[in-house]
């Protein structure tokens, strides 16, 4: 059955994308063929259909591609971690608490901390700063006392006094010493200022885990103190009569972690040091985990990097029972857990969306009946291999094919050959190619040749987004996302291509999408339609991607937009942001926009001058090239 006659239902298309396994409850797609998000994991009653969204943004103004973020998805992961712990310390009698601690550097934003403060309060979810920056953010944005405000990174003097006015205002600002000569420092600091600070050490834990940050762990991590290093923090806390400072161990095993073992490994190892430092007089009340509670981008539920094969509860209830077990035995009281996932409560809320500008297809064509008299041999072998395919000598034909090929581009290069000659060349050479993709289908085995011949003949989809800036972890380490169309899915896809971004840039493209059996090197796509906007988007991008992003193609940051959903199924505008425009962006890599124009200016009059325009010619030419200067700097239609 060919596939423009197959039969095709939504529910192919949730199962084609993967929706229910990487969407978490939050994604689906109606009967209409769009797809849906809701705030309330598995209830699409009240779900809104993202094309509807998209209609809103647009009619106020603002140009794909755009940042979409659900306020209350975060709301949603906010209340997961931290009723999911509590859940699991009522359940295992844990006489200790939970508290959370949002790592600022995942998304910097001043709406997404915003947020995070906002409903975390009920959580009494803290902020975790890494940097003298993200501490002043901090410090402006969280006003619960009840909260941890971790202090992690390197700090210089204007940074631990910067944490210890937090402690003077009445904040749980904990000064992490992260390295053995920042103890120095903050007993200097502490001493000219009066106020007592809230001490924490970061150990290197032998555990590792996995996956792309492995390195963030173990001994040869460039964060944290040794064994042998803590002691002498210990020493010189007694001499300073400051032992009673230091209350909470922080460790980091890495972002992302897809295996569950690796994590129980690490709690184990950290719960003993804990149990060490309370042996030695320290007046100790936090166990600080850091982060790593993975985002399953893949949806295969497995310890492959984009994924993990652990649910929130298993993770809770492994960390709790954990810290217990080693504890217990050692007789010392239980923490206060923090952990500092950042990852798994930002990822679900935004998502990119943008529209495609063209195609291109690697399609022949239509071949003449017969060759002309006196064609090139080479191109004669083309053609009459063509002729003799079937199923049966496929293997022959595609290798045949593909010497014949590089025959007549020798003959080409070395002028035997005209331009008109080489380019049937090329058509023969790909209607062979599709031929035989057509019969490899049907194939029981397909050879190890013919493997990568989908991803071949691929079409490529040029999109309105830059990798680099919206999507820039997708180019650097490999990591995948989620992207599928937003509507028409109830459409059979009868395409298959990758996705190409705006810039000037070869390695500006997605050629790796999630699939249950690994990594595909292309995706299922509609065909365009001539006057509609085929829309594309890439989700779980709110970890990282916001803020990462360069300035490749001088291609600034997107729109954004926040709604929040209501739950009767409506939704509301709570929050845009327009992305930068040329000037903007122009202004970031040290352009005097002002003199640029007037230089501009004086070569429009120069022009005038030289007879080549007239003045009003000059008057337009310089309100177009204003209007550049305050314009979007990607696509506008």
């Amino acid at each position: 059955m060919t596939p423009t006659l197959e039969r095709w239902t939504v529910e192919r298309s949730k199962e084609l994308y993967g929706v229910q396994e990487w969407g978490a409850g939050f994604f689906g797609i109606s009967s209409s063929g769009n797809l849906q998000v809701t705030a309330d994991p598995g209830n699409f009653a009240n779900a809104v259909n993202i094309p509807d969204i998209i209609e809103g943004i647009q009619a106020r103004g603002l140009d794909m591609p755009v940042i979409l973020r659900v306020e209350n998805i975060l709301d949603t992961q906010i209340s997961l971690i931290n009723d999911t712990f509590v859940e699991a310390i009522k359940s295992l009698n844990y006489k200790g608490a939970y508290l959370g601690a949002y790592p600022i550097k995942v998304n910097q934003q001043q709406q997404v901390v915003e947020a995070v403060t906002r409903h975390g309060k009920k959580y009494h979810h803290g902020l975790e700063a890494g940097s003298k920056a993200e501490l002043i953010a901090a410090m402006g944005m969280l006003r619960d006392t009840e909260a941890v405000l971790v202090c992690n990174g390197y700090k210089d003097e204007e940074f631990i006094d910067l944490a210890l006015h937090a402690t003077q205002l009445g904040l749980k600002c904990v000064i992490v010493l992260e390295m053995p000569g920042e103890l120095p420092l903050v007993i200097e600091r502490s001493k000219a200022t009066g106020v007592k600070p809230i001490l924490g050490v970061r150990v290197k834990l032998s555990s590792q885990a996995g996956g792309l940050w492995a390195e963030s762990g173990g001994d040869r991590s460039i964060f944290g103190l040794n064994a042998a290093q803590i002691i002498d923090v210990i020493d010189v806390l007694k001499d300073s009569e400051m032992l009673d400072c230091l209350q909470l161990l922080h460790y980091h095993l890495g972002s992302q972690i897809p295996n569950i073992r690796e994590i129980r490994n690490a709690v184990a190892e950290a719960s003993r040091v804990y149990a060490g430092l309370v042996a030695e007089g320290a007046n100790m009340h936090y166990l600080d985990l850091g982060g790593g509670l993975a985002v399953d981008y893949d949806g295969t539920q497995t310890n492959f990097m984009s994924s993990r094969n652990y649910s929130v509860n298993e993770y809770c209830v492994d960390v709790v029972e954990g810290v217990m077990t080693v504890l217990d035995e050692q007789g010392v009281p239980h923490p206060t857990i923090v952990t500092e996932s950042g990852r798994a409560l930002v990822a679900y809320y935004s998502m990119l969306l943008f529209n495609v500008l063209d195609t291109a297809r690697f399609e022949p064509e239509p071949l003449p009946e017969s060759l002309p008299e006196g064609t090139n041999v080479h191109i004669q072998h083309l053609y009459e291999t063509l002729q003799s395919l079937n199923l049966r000598n496929v293997q022959e034909c595609f290798n045949d094919t593909l010497y014949y090929r590089d025959q007549v581009r020798q003959s080409f290069a070395q002028g035997k050959l005209s331009f008109r000659e080489r380019a049937l060349g090329d058509n023969v050479f790909w209607e062979t190619i599709h031929r035989i993709a057509k019969l490899a289908k049907d194939m029981p085995q397909v050879p190890h040749e013919l493997e990568g011949i989908t991803q071949a003949l691929s079409d490529i989809y040029y999109c309105n987004f830059s990798v680099f800036q919206s999507l820039p972890d997708a180019w650097a380490i490999g990591q995948l996302f989620p992207i599928m169309p937003v509507h028409r899915l109830d459409e059979i896809p009868t395409r298959e291509g990758l996705l190409a971004d705006i810039t000037c840039d070869c390695d500006g493209k997605i050629d790796r999408f999630i699939d249950s059996q690994g990594v595909k090197r292309t995706m299922p796509l509609h065909e365009l339609k001539d006057s509609e906007e085929y829309y594309l988007g890439t989700f779980l991008v709110g970890a990282y991607q916001e803020t990462l992003g360069d300035l490749h193609n001088l291609l600034g940051d997107t729109n954004i937009v926040t709604v929040r959903i209501r739950e009767n199924g409506e939704y509301d505008f709570v929050g845009e942001l327009e992305g930068d425009s040329v000037e903007d962006i122009l202004s970031y890599v040290e352009y005097d926009t002002r003199a640029l124009l007037n230089r501009f200016r004086e070569t429009a009059e120069d022009a005038v001058r030289k007879g080549r325009i007239t003045p009003t010619q000059r008057r337009e030419i310089l309100q177009a090239y204003k209007n550049g200067l305050q314009g979007y700097t990607y696509f506008e239609r």
